[in-house]
């Protein structure tokens, strides 16, 4: 079947993304011989001298006159030590699946002889622009069929809109709709699983732009009978370049800021949607253990799993007596679970299944390009629903505690639940200073030489441990990301506490400006408190408390500078506007606001 000619008419009124059409996407290599061995003696390092560093702490740092506060800041460490031991586990070394070229008839699938396998391409879509739609259908009609192949297009519009039926029809794709929004995503990607026979379904949100290679490039890994889904990774085209801080900073001065924020340029990537360091970095890595989980979009299926996943949950529901007999024979199986992170829970699932051991793989170079959040209300939105939802499986659905998933596995996913446990961690190590410099109180003996003989060097060792493994990626992505989302993630533990569901909200595929700092407030707070913090530590210090000691300020002072930093990128990424000219489409501030 040859793919349906794309309409010769393009958008008359081309939305903010045409501008960064001629984006291209990143290289990815595979990380090479020598610089694993470099990063893995790195991480040795780390961790040895963590240990050493924990071992003093514990018999002989802790400061007797606050001997509770110490305690608790020693925990703390013991933990983010813990934590540092899940995550070089997690990217210990890659594991690429060899590429293994398309089969070309059903018996190298497992399928049995007769029609030739068949794809369905699925595209999700609630209350997205049709211009948007309308650029992911113009890619995915351009999708190469490899030779002996079927493939439908499908545009699954949970909002009903005439509008969205006639641009299916434009494209010649088949267009469905439901009665209801239950299930949400996974609900939507459920009612079209049983409206079409493909063998294999790639999964799209409304603003995923298939790269013509996709199926050519993916479709060769299921001829291992076992794997259950491909993974690609997310890449964001439309991310905003800003400008270098020599444009506007004497020459002296652009170096400093370059260090200080770790990028040079201001304005790149407000939102940190920058997603290599997760993809390349860590999604490449759980490939070794056939690991790496579903990130929704830009992925592809194999039928069976699903269906066969969703068959064996809902026993285990009627085995373990989670619902009445009525009730089981009445709710609908999920083939993707009905949750708010549907892709995650599908991914443990199938994992754990007892019956079949599904594996994964993840295909490293990027083969569809989307659009990245160009506002607090879609940023905040998009990071509560991912903190949230994650949260929830881990206190509802934790796989550890399942049998049959190995052990491997497990500590994958568990790498994933600390990124956000590590969250009550992290803000007790951000109170610390505040509290040293408000009573002069140290969570160690003394700010000696021996202190600083313990900590630079891990320090030191675990910086370059984080630079080496990181293969070209931004490093400290990671670090500043968890701590201006700190807020969010205990916002979703507080819901989740109080057994609310986080709102299923599509994240927003249009720039929306002028409404941000309601979402920063708890950041603005922070850095209030920690900037009060620091001047009356100043204060006491010239005023000759000899609690108030220059190390103490000097240590404290470093550790406040950096969290505030990290702070302060979300509210910088509260009042960002693109740069004049940077987006061609939006000509003035008050179109920005109405965009």
């Amino acid at each position: 079947m040859k793919s349906p000619e794309p309409p010769a008419q393009r958008s008359a009124a081309p939305d903010y993304f045409r501008a960064f059409d001629d984006v291209m996407p990143p290289s990815l290599p595979a990380m090479s011989a020598r610089r694993t061995l470099a990063w893995q003696v790195a991480a040795a390092f780390t961790l040895g001298l963590g240990a050493w560093y924990l071992h003093w702490r514990w018999t002989a740092s802790l400061n007797p006159d606050a001997m509770a506060f110490s305690i608790l800041i020693a925990a703390a460490e013991t933990l983010m030590f813990f934590g540092a031991l899940l995550y070089f586990f997690d990217t210990w070394e890659e594991g690429d699946a060899p590429r293994r070229a398309v089969p070309a008839c059903p018996e190298e699938l497992g399928l049995p002889p007769g029609a030739p396998p068949s794809v369905d391409i699925f595209i999700a879509t609630f209350d997205e622009d049709c211009a948007v739609l309308r650029a992911t259908l113009e890619d995915a009609v351009m999708v190469r069929i490899p030779d002996g192949w079927r493939a439908k297009i499908w545009l699954l519009d949970d909002g009903a809109r005439p509008a969205v039926e006639t641009l299916a029809r434009e494209f010649g794709a088949a267009y469905l709709k439901r009665p209801d929004n239950r299930g949400f995503k996974a609900g939507n990607l459920r009612h079209a699983l049983y409206r079409s026979d493909g063998e294999f379904i790639v999964i799209c949100d409304a603003d995923t732009r298939l790269f013509p290679g996709f199926l050519e490039n993916t479709l060769g890994y299921f001829r291992d009978p076992d794997v259950a889904w491909v993974q690609t990774p997310h890449w964001f085209y439309d991310i905003p370049n800003g400008r270098a801080w020599s444009e506007f900073l004497w020459q002296t001065l652009a170096p400093l800021m370059t260090w200080l924020t770790g990028g040079e340029r201001i304005g790149r990537d407000p939102f940190l949607s920058g997603s290599m360091l997760f993809f390349d970095g860590i999604q490449r890595r759980r490939n070794r253990h056939g690991a790496s989980f579903c990130c929704g979009a830009g992925s592809i299926h194999r039928r069976e799993p699903l269906f066969s996943g969703a068959l064996a949950e809902h026993r285990r529901d009627r085995a373990a007596g989670a619902r009445s007999d009525w009730a089981c024979a009445t709710t609908p199986l999920q083939p993707f679970r009905f949750h708010v992170s549907e892709d995650i829970y599908t991914s443990l699932l199938l994992h754990g299944s007892a019956g079949q051991r599904w594996r994964s793989v993840y295909h490293p170079a990027v083969e569809s390009r989307m659009l990245s959040p160009w506002s607090m209300d879609a940023w905040a939105g998009q990071k509560l629903k991912y903190a949230g939802g994650t949260i929830e499986i881990m206190l509802r659905a934790n796989p550890l505690w399942q049998r049959g998933m190995p052990w491997q596995i497990k500590l994958h996913y568990a790498a994933t639940f600390w990124s956000y446990l590590s969250a009550f961690v992290l803000l007790i190590l951000l109170a610390a200073p505040v509290f040293t410099l408000f009573t002069g109180l140290a969570p160690v003996a003394a700010y000696s030489t021996t202190f600083f003989l313990h900590l630079l060097p891990l320090l030191l060792a675990n910086e370059a441990a984080l630079v080496l493994g990181a293969n070209g990626q931004d490093a400290h992505q990671g670090r500043v990301l968890s701590l201006a989302t700190l807020p969010i993630t205990m916002r979703a533990f507080w819901l989740v506490a109080r057994g609310k569901r986080v709102r299923f909200k599509p994240t927003p595929k249009r720039p929306v400006f002028g409404d941000g700092l309601r979402f920063v407030l708890p950041h603005l707070a922070m850095i209030a408190l920690m900037v009060f913090a620091a001047i009356y530590g100043a204060w006491a210090h010239l005023s000759g408390s000899k609690d108030h000691s220059l190390a103490l300020l000097v240590v404290n002072y470093f550790w406040l500078g950096w969290c505030g930093l990290a702070l302060a990128r979300a509210v910088s990424a509260a009042l960002w506007q693109p740069a004049v000219g940077e987006v061609k489409s939006i000509k003035s501030k008050s179109e920005m606001r109405h965009v």
